[in-house]
C-alpha cells in the first residue's frame, strides 16, 4: 500500500532544469571549453562530488569543474532574481489531491537546503510537504539511494510504500536503488530501454503520477 510520494525538486516541481543546461554552457563557455547543451545532461541530478570525477574523465584536468560550477551558479542566480522561478504545470493540483487523499509528501533534492526552501517558498508550496530531504543532509548523493532512504526514514515509511517522482536518470537510479516505486515525468530527456526497466511508469504530465499512485 502506497503511504507516501516523493517529490524530486528541478525538473520536477520547479522548472529549472533548463536554466541550470544553459548556464552550465554558457559557464564553461567562459572557461574555454565548447560543449552541447545535450552533453550537460548526464550531469543532472548528480551530486558533485562524483560529478567532478566524471568532468575530469572526460574533459581532462585543464577544466576546473568547480569553478565552472560556481559561474554557473551565479550565472543561474542572476537569472533566477531578475526573471523569478517557474512552477512546472499541474504540480499544485496534484499537491492537493494527493494531501486531500491522505498520502505524505516529500521532497527529496540534490540542491542544498538553503535554497531548496529559498525556492519552494517563492513558488508557493513549501507548506504542502511533510518533509523535505537535501542531498546534503546524507553522506551520497544521487544517484546514490542514501537520499531516498533517508527521506523514507524521516517520514516513516518502507521504500516499497513510496512513490517516487523523477525527471533524469540520476534521480530515477537513486529512487529505484532506494527500493521506490518510481515514475518518471521527462523533462528534458525521455528515458532510454534500460532506465525503462527501472520505473513503474513514464507520464508526461504531473497529474499523469496520480494513476500509479492510485493502482499500486
Amino acid at each position: 500500500m502506497i503511504k507516501a510520494v516523493l517529490f524530486d525538486m528541478d525538473g520536477v516541481l520547479i522548472d529549472t532544469e533548463k536554466y541550470l543546461i544553459r548556464f552550465w554552457k554558457q559557464a564553461a563557455d567562459e572557461a574555454g571549453l565548447h560543449l552541447e547543451a545535450a552533453d550537460f545532461y548526464p550531469f543532472r541530478s548528480l551530486a558533485a562530488r562524483y560529478a567532478s570525477v566524471r568532468f575530469r574523465e572526460l574533459y581532462g584536468e585543464k577544466y576546473d569543474y568547480y569553478a565552472i560550477r560556481d559561474r554557473r551558479k551565479e550565472l543561474m542566480q542572476s537569472h533566477l532574481e531578475t526573471n523569478g522561478l517557474e512552477i512546472k504545470p499541474e504540480v499544485e493540483e496534484t499537491l492537493r489531491i494527493l494531501k486531500e487523499k491522505g498520502y505524505l509528501l516529500a521532497v527529496v533534492t540534490a540542491t542544498d537546503e538553503e535554497r531548496t526552501k529559498k525556492y519552494l517558498t517563492e513558488i508557493g508550496i513549501y507548506d504542502w510537504f511533510d518533509s523535505v530531504i537535501c542531498a546534503t543532509m546524507v553522506e551520497r548523493g544521487k544517484p546514490f539511494p542514501d537520499v531516498y532512504l533517508y527521506a523514507c526514514e524521516k517520514i516513516g515509511c518502507g521504500p516499497e510504500e513510496c512513490v517516487a517522482v523523477e525527471d533524469s536518470p540520476n534521480g530515477v537510479w537513486a529512487a529505484y536503488d532506494a527500493g521506490c516505486k518510481t515514475v518518471m515525468v521527462p523533462d528534458l530527456t525521455w528515458p532510454d530501454e534500460e532506465l525503462e526497466k527501472k520505473v513503474v511508469g513514464v507520464t508526461p504530465s504531473m497529474k499523469g503520477i496520480l494513476k500509479y499512485v492510485k493502482n499500486m
